[in-house]
């Protein structure tokens, strides 16, 4: 710390008390200054000498008075001391923490240059420019003790000062970076001894970008805020470095923000310093970690911070969700709530999202430089895929929550439906999970839910888990073992109708004859959640399947089918499909119930007669029909 010392003689200055000072002299004092409770009794020859103030006051006052009211002075008592010796030419020592009351009360008690040649207020400026603003632990000590000298501090520019010395310094070049500027770092391996030699020479100190983060976070909100604008309005920090210390800040500052939650204590101190954070983010996408802005959304929310804060996080939390994990989106719901999380919170993330990337695809279309760029439009859909399986992972989660309506479910699903992605898996598990937590939901609701998955979509563990599942409508396992018949056939499995599994043959009209269920299977019965014995003996069937897969292999190895073969084997395949297809949606045909995609589905199944390999990607879905 940087430090000035000021005058010669030694130190007289005495307390009578806690509310009497004197100058042990042999002379007696001749004027009586008081400061707020405080009295000085001093002499007015020096303090006279060099304070213009005090020789207006004294010149205003009775002849026969001695005696000066001063209540405003910045600094109170301690600044005043200070420059009273001064003016008795004693030992002052100037450092960060007083040199700014004292230049302050100088200021007020007029101690120019043109009062007195080497005055008071000279040479705290001197002190100032030469000493303090250049140190960086001491100028932040100085912005710390500007506060409680308001508006003095300001309108002298001291703050001004101590935050462009700040800022200059946090954006100079790293190369050119002492390590003593900073001051709450643990110290280098150098500086314990154990720093290791190389070839007998010490390594060279790397001074890190952010080596000033930890330094501001001992400042106020107030006073952080105006650092970091001036830093931002340098241009010389990047955006990214600029997130790093509000994460630093926010870290030290707000209690409990680690674990997402806010601790107890003045809530609303705490609002309002989420509040300043969340301005002070800076604008470019990606600066800032989506984790983070989604920990600070939770903390917004605990403190009921102001809408349009909330809404800013919510919308740049939306541009960057392909970066969020499933962690960071279980944000506890209020008080108010019922559910165990705010889905509502996450379903307008989404939508924003939804919302974000459609902009930005029109964006696209309209600026024709850039139609031609396939680029932007890969890395959106890249991005579409992550926030579906994010969805899908969050429904897993909340989906354990025994007071989750099944709407706020479906509505967050139907969101991310036209996101296309390989596999349903992660939705089958979330919807399983649901069912198996909301054992009381009825045949509409299971339906309802179920409508949410793509059968076809199902990889084979997911589809020999789902042929077991008895939590599943008994239209959905059929629907499942039928596209995983489907599946294999398209992998070598070639039998003849004939030869198809039991319960197969029960599937398709004129088929087993001693199957009721070919024949008198009603809405009520495919929607029906299967019996142990369904289960078991489509199980079996699923077993079947594998079995005639792998025994295929082999005769594939064996020789080429010819080209009769195969288009032999591809209209077996549409056969069966197309017959599955009129048992699965009869009932509905009856009833009037089929619509536009019902139909398509149906001409669907008469092209796989002819071209096999569209089978999979045109058979009507789970999420098309009901």
């Amino acid at each position: 710390m940087k430090f000035m010392k000021l005058g010669s003689k030694p130190d007289s200055f005495q307390a009578d008390g806690d509310n009497i000072r004197y100058v042990a002299t042999e002379l007696a004092t001749d004027i009586v200054i008081n400061i707020g409770d405080v009295k000085f009794n001093l002499h007015k020859f020096p303090l006279l000498s060099k304070s213009e103030h005090l020789q207006k006051l004294v010149a205003s006052t009775s002849d026969d008075g001695d005696e000066i009211l001063i209540q405003e002075i910045p600094g109170g008592p301690a600044a005043f001391e200070i420059c009273a010796k001064f003016c008795y030419g004693m030992t002052v020592t100037l450092n960060a923490y007083n040199v700014v009351a004292a230049r302050c009360a100088a200021e007020y008690l007029e101690m120019y240059e043109s009062v007195e040649k080497g005055n008071l207020v000279c040479k705290i400026d001197i002190f100032l420019n030469s000493s303090i603003f250049r140190s960086w632990k001491d100028s932040i000590i100085v912005l710390q003790t500007t506060k409680s000298l308001l508006p003095w501090a300001e309108e002298l520019k001291l703050v001004s000062h101590c935050l462009d010395s700040i800022a200059s310094k946090a954006c100079m070049d790293t190369t050119k970076v002492e390590w003593s500027y900073t001051y709450n770092r643990k110290k280098l391996p150098s500086e314990n001894g154990k720093d290791p030699l190389w070839n007998g020479v010490r390594r060279p100190q790397v001074v890190p970008k952010d080596w000033w983060v930890e330094d501001l976070c001992e400042l106020q909100i107030d006073l952080y805020k105006r650092v970091i604008t001036t830093i931002k309005t340098k241009g010389r920090v990047s955006s990214d470095l600029i997130g790093e210390a509000l994460i630093a800040y926010a870290l030290r500052r707000l209690p409990g923000f680690s674990k997402g939650i806010a601790q107890s204590g003045d809530i609303t101190r705490y609002r309002s310093l989420a509040e300043t954070i969340v301005g002070l983010l800076p604008t470019e996408k990606g600066s800032v970690p989506c984790g983070f802005m989604l920990r600070l959304l939770r903390a917004a929310i605990l403190l009921e911070c102001e809408e349009t804060e909330r809404n800013e996080l919510m919308r740049r939390i939306s541009q960057q969700l392909d970066e969020v994990t499933v962690a960071d989106l279980l944000i506890q719901s209020s008080t108010r709530e019922t559910t165990m999380y705010s889905v509502d919170i996450v379903q307008g993330l989404v939508e924003k999202f939804v919302a974000y990337e459609q902009n930005a695809k029109n964006a696209l279309l309209v600026d024709s430089d850039f139609q031609d760029n396939r680029s932007p439009k890969f890395a959106s859909d890249a991005s579409k895929v992550l926030v579906a399986k994010l969805v899908e992972g969050y429904l897993a989660e909340i989906a354990r929550d025994p007071n989750l309506p099944l709407s706020k479910f479906v509505d967050l699903a139907n969101t991310v439906s036209s996101f296309g992605r390989a596999s349903h898996d992660g939705l089958y598990r979330a919807i399983d999970m649901y069912l198996k937590e909301h054992p009381g939901i009825s045949k509409s609701e299971r339906k309802r839910i179920c409508r949410l998955m793509d059968c076809r979509k199902l990889s084979a563990d997911a589809c020999m888990h789902a042929v077991q599942n008895e939590r599943l409508p008994l239209r959905v396992v059929v629907q499942v073992l039928f596209f995983e018949q489907i599946r294999q056939a398209t992998l070598g499995v070639h039998n003849s109708t004939e030869e198809q599994p039991g319960s197969i043959r029960a599937l398709l009209p004129g088929g087993s004859h001693g199957s009721s269920r070919s024949t008198t299977n009603t809405e009520e019965d495919w929607d029906a959640v299967p019996t142990a014995e369904d289960v078991k003996a489509l199980k079996g069937e699923l077993a079947a399947l594998r079995l005639g897969s792998s025994g295929s292999d082999g005769n594939l190895n064996d020789g080429a089918k010819n080209d009769a073969e195969k288009v032999a084997a591809g209209k077996l395949k549409g056969l069966v499909m197309s017959k599955i297809f009129s048992k699965l949606w009869s009932n509905k045909e009856r009833n009037g119930e089929i619509s536009s995609s019902d139909t398509s589905g149906s001409a669907t199944a008469e092209e796989t007669k002819s071209t096999p390999s569209r089978s999979r990607r045109h058979s009507v879905s789970l999420s098309e029909h009901p």
